[in-house]
């Protein structure tokens, strides 16, 4: 027992450090568990065969198929214009339509795909972005207690009550809780997202903007503090020679981004109707104009030993951008990775953003610190802010393709595009045959979620097989299939009784709702360090053992558990809902405090008065 816990705290402080992946920490423990003999090979490896983690694999193929056709996308951006520009009227849509997405699809592809529209609607109603961002994040977790496939934790306390013998739970039977999470989530959110999330709308207002310009990004990232314009002449070796053969990024720690052909003395940066994106296998030419971002001691280095003109200085930092910034074929915004990015961890040369995309990055934003030097050896990182440049269409390509980023710097009106594939209605009809068999119990849910994932591959709602090998979250899958047995260890060695019989010690002689309370604040307050999941898998067999040991029944003690899980607002890194939208909507953490943790309160309050009416003890 002694070591179990060891292992288990051992595994927080890692979950809670960060610093090695989750996966990672949840398969170490799994061995060490194998290792001192605390559970066998068989035991270890059972949670990679378990429902769970089946089921998960198919949904995360289903809502990827939803996502890529753009149904979802659709069915959205058709509800959400009913609010025209009134900001109450957008908030209650965002969060309604969010939830209800949320009940469907993973919590993490909701927010990918409102994240784009809410900024451009945002734009449009003249309101700073960041105060429908946080309530979206936590709408999209609001709404996945609506359905049984809603959120992780909700397939977690189905599995226990089913292992240990009691009626399973029906699809629908988490709407009631659902609905409550959703109706006190927008009426605290209303006064506390307005308090709290609305410190730059005036600023916003007053400019009168219509989305994050061109301009507001150039001044953001100081990109004229680092912007230089530097002639080919000829007397130069450049002449004749592919940038790939000059190597100059790795020389001089600069980055070319562009070379125009005919450039206008009269023109100001970026204004040129001869833009060419850098690439490779272009090729230099006698009277180019390289422009070039890096430092200036670097510059001038590059400009001195290649017999190079430098056409003007850069502007200090500080310095106003000139009005007249116009750009034609060629532009810049803003990408987001994501949590489950394949991305993560990558440096920017080996991103395939030139090769694939022939797109530039320009700079990153990380925690309100901006990287704009030695880019190319950058690791990206969950959550990064990247500012990329090429031509429209190239931009436009990577909105279209937003498995591991969502493009959200765009002006309003690229923002706004939304196109809908032929696909759709067929990924609307799987979906719906996909409820209707779980809901009245035609076959099993893990098959039939099954059949609905093979069936978005045969069907065409997918390109191919390794299309819906992108769309799973491998390191969710790993991390659950991983934590499964650290409950079965837990029992197994009276861990879970022990901690149950405190539990049961301490707030039992009160009564069922302490104990409800207990439980429901202490799985809380450890989703705030550990994953939602994780905390479920380890939370609901207590929750269960506790319920027997006063002789009630468990349903409401588990609901209390996934809600709980579920319902974890006050950090950013509690959910990967909260972490996407941090950089959008330029938070702090001091933000998920001041507006999260009100709510997490209040929602927990009343879930413990209103957990015993819907399923009495």
């Amino acid at each position: 027992m002694l070591t179990s816990f060891i292992i288990l705290a051992l595994s927080a402080v890692f979950f809670i450090n960060g610093k090695i992946r989750s996966d990672l920490v949840a398969l170490c423990s799994l061995i060490l568990l194998v290792i001192f003999n605390i559970l066998t090979p068989e035991e270890a490896l059972s949670g990679f065969s378990n429902n769970i983690v089946i089921m998960m694999i198919g949904l995360f193929v289903v809502g990827g198929a939803i996502f890529q056709t753009g149904l979802a996308k659709m069915i959205s951006r058709k509800i959400l214009e009913l609010a025209g520009h009134n900001q109450l009227k957008l908030f209650i849509l965002i969060m309604l339509v969010t939830a209800g997405i949320g009940a469907f699809v993973s919590n993490t592809g909701t927010v990918a795909l409102m994240l784009p529209i809410v900024v451009s609607l945002a734009a449009s109603a003249h309101s700073h972005p960041g105060r429908f961002l946080m309530p979206l994040a936590f709408a999209s977790s609001m709404g996945g207690m609506m359905t049984l496939i809603g959120t992780p934790p909700n397939l977690v306390i189905q599995n226990t009550l089913t292992e240990a013998g009691y009626e399973p739970l029906s699809f629908f039977s988490f709407t009631p809780v659902g609905l409550i999470c959703i109706a006190v989530g927008i009426i605290a959110l209303i006064p506390l997202s307005k308090i709290f999330l609305s410190k730059n709308e005036t600023d916003n207002q007053s400019k009168h903007n219509n989305g994050k310009s061109q301009k507001e990004l150039i001044q953001e990232y100081q990109l004229m503090s680092n912007l230089f314009r530097v002639q080919i002449t000829n007397d130069s070796h450049f002449n004749n020679k592919t940038l790939q053969n000059l190597d100059i990024a790795r020389k001089y720690h600069i980055n070319v981004l562009e070379i125009r052909r005919k450039p206008s003395n009269q023109r100001s940066f970026f204004q040129t109707i001869d833009q060419m994106t850098a690439g490779p296998e272009t090729v230099v030419k006698n009277g180019d104009m390289f422009y070039v971002m890096g430092d200036y001691g670097q510059v001038e280095q590059f400009i001195k030993e290649n017999h190079l003109e430098l056409i003007d200085i850069h502007i200090p930092e500080g310095t106003d951008i000139p009005d007249n910034i116009d750009l034609h074929e060629i532009g810049i915004a803003e990408i987001l990775l994501m949590p489950s990015s394949k991305l993560i961890n990558v440096p920017i040369k080996e991103s395939g953003f030139r090769e694939k995309f022939n797109i530039n990055v320009l700079g990153i934003q990380r925690g309100g610190k901006y990287i704009l030097q030695n880019l190319k050896d950058e690791k990206m990182h969950s959550g990064d802010a990247i500012l990329v440049q090429g031509t429209w269409n190239n931009i436009a390509r990577m909105s279209e393709d937003q498995s591991d980023w969502v493009v959200v710097g765009q002006p309003e009106a690229e923002a706004a595009k939304v196109t809908l594939d032929h696909k759709a209605p067929i990924a609307a009809t799987i979906m719906l045959l996909m409820i209707l068999a779980m809901v009245f119990d035609w076959v099993p849910a893990v098959i039939a979620v099954m059949v609905a994932s093979v069936l978005m591959i045969f069907t065409g709602c997918l390109r191919n097989v390794e299309d819906a090998y992108r769309t799973i979250n491998w390191e969710s899958i790993v991390l659950i299939a991983a934590m499964l047995p650290m409950s079965m260890a837990l029992e197994k060695t009276g861990a879970s009784a022990l901690i149950s019989q405190n539990l049961v010690g301490s707030l039992g002689h009160w009564g069922p709702l302490a104990l409800l309370a207990g439980i429901y604040f202490t799985t809380s307050l450890l989703t705030m360090v550990i994953s939602n999941t994780a905390t479920a898998v380890l939370l609901a067999p207590i929750a269960m053992q506790s319920a027997i040991g006063i002789g009630v029944s468990p349903y409401p003690f588990l609901f209390a558990v996934t809600v709980a899980a579920s319902m974890c607002f006050a950090s950013p890194f509690s959910t990967p809902p909260n972490a996407l939208v941090m950089s959008a909507g330029k938070y702090s953490f001091i933000d998920y405090v001041k507006v999260g943790l009100p709510l997490q309160i209040i929602m927990g309050i009343i879930m413990i008065i209103v957990l015993p009416l819907l399923f009495p003890f």
